[in-house]
């Protein structure tokens, strides 16, 4: 029988999708109330591999990713969740939000993202609020799964979470 023990901490990780970059700042603002300081930012990336959010969004998105000094508990990424959602629509303009939002984790093993929608490879956790694995960690690089979102199977966006990955490594050296 394996021994219980305690989750270990995690690198608390979001994506943001946006056309108005006032939006992105406004949230990421937020964030940062919540969860301390920022110890990653990616350059914004034309988020140009999908129309799923053309219609809300509108055209010309980009795309910017995250993480904080602080690390989390894994089991807070429904909360996480639950509340970046407040924000996007806080920051909605009527019923359609001008940033998006997407929160999720990693660890040494793999990238963890969080989602209000169920599907084959997703498992409930709270509050209405699923996870699944985007990403697993192999042979030196993140590795992705046939479900994983196309704009994460690109090589700069793989090499910005290993670039946070680093940054885990060397917070968790000595725990």
């Amino acid at each position: 029988m394996g021994k219980i023990a305690p989750s270990k901490p995690v690198k608390l990780i979001v994506g943001f999708i946006f056309k108005d970059k006032n939006s992105f700042e406004k949230a990421k603002s937020t964030l940062t109330r919540y969860f301390g300081k920022i110890d990653f930012e990616s350059a914004p990336i034309p988020f140009n591999t999908t129309n799923y959010y053309q219609e809300e969004l509108g055209t010309g998105l980009s795309r910017v990713f995250i993480s904080f000094a602080k690390l989390i508990k894994p089991q807070q990424i429904s909360k996480i969740k639950v509340l970046t959602n407040k924000i996007e629509e806080k920051l909605s303009s009527g019923k359609k939000r001008l940033v998006n939002i997407d929160p999720g984790y990693l660890n040494l093993a793999k990238l963890v993202l969080a989602s209000t929608k169920d599907y084959v490879h997703r498992i409930y956790l709270d509050k209405g609020i699923y996870a699944e694995i985007t990403l697993f960690y192999q042979d030196k690089s993140f590795q992705d799964w046939k479900w994983t979102y196309p704009d994460f199977r690109n090589k700069e966006i793989i090499g910005l979470f290993s670039q946070i990955r680093e940054l885990y490594a060397e917070q968790t050296k000595d725990k």
